[in-house]
């Protein structure tokens, strides 16, 4: 028993070997609680001002338009530069923009307006921040341990879900929300430090790309032309549009549904992330890449929020959210590695561009979307619409990885899906 459990630590923790990956997991754990105060405090801020589930869709969509119109040449760029001292700058730029939200807060001048500003200014930093934060992780910890990084980073985000809705959720029903964002701006100082004393020496940087015309081009088609990356990335389109739009559902699903306050909604954040922390240490342990587990893990998720949706009753709701944050770092976990194991080194900023496009970029889309129709039914519908989104993404990238390969045909198609799907990284 012993034995078998050392071998589950450390399969499941293989990549925290690595000391510069282990000192960057530290600092992106502490920034990413205060990033989750953040979230939540924000939500709970817009719903102050206008209790209007319209307008909270409005500033998740102005937050992630940027990435929507912006996405693919943040890919071009993280191809081009030094991907950690880029990182440093922005992780900067957005403890400032926290600092700056924090006070207008605490000073009682906070406006709707002013809220959307800062948003815009988050999501232009996420842009450009994002790609090379992903691509950053394969040259700390090299091909073999990629699957296991990207994976324990999904972990490290989700508890941070966990722990920081938890405490922003006690900071709003005690002190109110100007602190959650001055927490969260002090919190950036541990991953920049992590960046600035980092090993530079121990790392595999990629070739910076020269600057060419075309690369954005030549990145659309390598993407559409790769069925390992094309999938995941129609899935994630759809998914992301219209399943993860929980910071505009799950507030008015705590208010309206089950007619709870703040720290009904931050608990139901907090039980998605603590079902999510279960849920990737699990992926973490097993190890599995490809279309096949990416596309039962988009179905298991839709099930999970059907579920919620349905719920009968709040204790219900809870269970069915631990689901959801099980399946949900499933689904983006298994996605984010097959992606950046079947890219080609040089195009590995600009795909997982694409890949933050589809995921984050849908929202400002997917975001107004959910908040009418929870505003003309209710916010269950919301809820069951991303459910449905789920089944069909799953069902759309099974029979797209079919067509695909039996287009180049493959002596036995079903079986070869198979095989690529269970690949195992060790």
């Amino acid at each position: 028993m012993n034995k078998r459990l050392r071998r589950f630590r450390k399969t499941t923790f293989s990549a925290l070997a690595i000391p510069n990956y282990r000192l960057y997991f530290t600092g992106q754990s502490i920034s990413l609680i205060g990033t989750w105060m953040q979230i939540t405090a924000q939500a709970w801020l817009v719903f102050k001002l206008t209790h209007s589930s319209t307008d909270l869709g409005f500033v998740v969509a102005v937050q992630t338009l940027p990435v929507l119109l912006l996405s693919p040449y943040g890919g071009v760029i993280a191809d081009r530069v030094d991907k950690r001292r880029l990182m440093i700058v922005l992780q900067t730029g957005m403890g400032l923009q926290a600092l700056t939200l924090g006070l207008l807060c605490l000073f009682g001048a906070v406006h709707f307006w002013e809220v959307c500003a800062l948003a815009v200014v988050l999501g232009l930093n996420n842009t450009f921040e994002m790609p090379s934060r992903q691509a950053f992780i394969r040259e700390m910890v090299g091909r073999g341990e990629l699957r296991n990084a990207v994976t324990l980073n999904s972990v490290m985000n989700n508890a941070a879900r966990a722990i920081g809705p938890a405490i922003a959720g006690v900071l709003l029903a005690t002190v109110g929300d100007g602190e959650c964002f001055v927490i969260n701006a002090a919190s950036f100082a541990a991953v920049v430090t992590s960046l600035l004393i980092m090993d530079t020496a121990a790392l595999r940087p990629s070739v910076p790309e020269p600057r060419a015309k075309g690369q954005l081009r030549e990145g659309f088609a390598y993407a559409a032309h790769t069925t390992e990356i094309a999938v995941p990335l129609v899935m994630m389109a759809l998914v992301g549009m219209l399943a993860y739009e929980f910071s505009v559902s799950l507030p008015f699903f705590a208010t309206r549904t089950f007619h709870g306050g703040s720290e009904v909604y931050g608990f139901m954040t907090a039980t998605m992330g603590i079902g999510a922390v279960v849920g990737g240490l699990f992926t973490a342990a097993r190890g599995r890449t490809g279309l096949r587990p990416m596309i039962i893990a988009c179905a298991g998720f839709g099930l999970a929020i059907l579920f919620t949706a349905l719920a009968p009753a709040l204790a219900f709701a809870y269970v069915g959210l631990l689901f959801v944050g099980w399946g949900s770092v499933s689904f983006v976990s298994v996605g984010n590695s097959t992606i950046q194991l079947s890219s080609a080194r040089t195009m590995r900023g600009r795909v997982l561009s694409l890949w933050q496009l589809a995921f984050q970029g849908t929202t400002p889309i997917g975001g107004p979307l959910i908040g009418w129709v929870i505003a003309e039914s209710e916010p269950r519908i919301g809820l069951v619409v991303g459910a449905a989104t789920c089944l069909i993404a799953a069902g759309l990238g099974a029979a797209i990885a079919r067509h695909r390969l039996s287009s180049a045909h493959a002596p036995d198609a079903v079986a070869l899906v198979a095989e690529e799907a269970t690949t195992r990284i060790t």
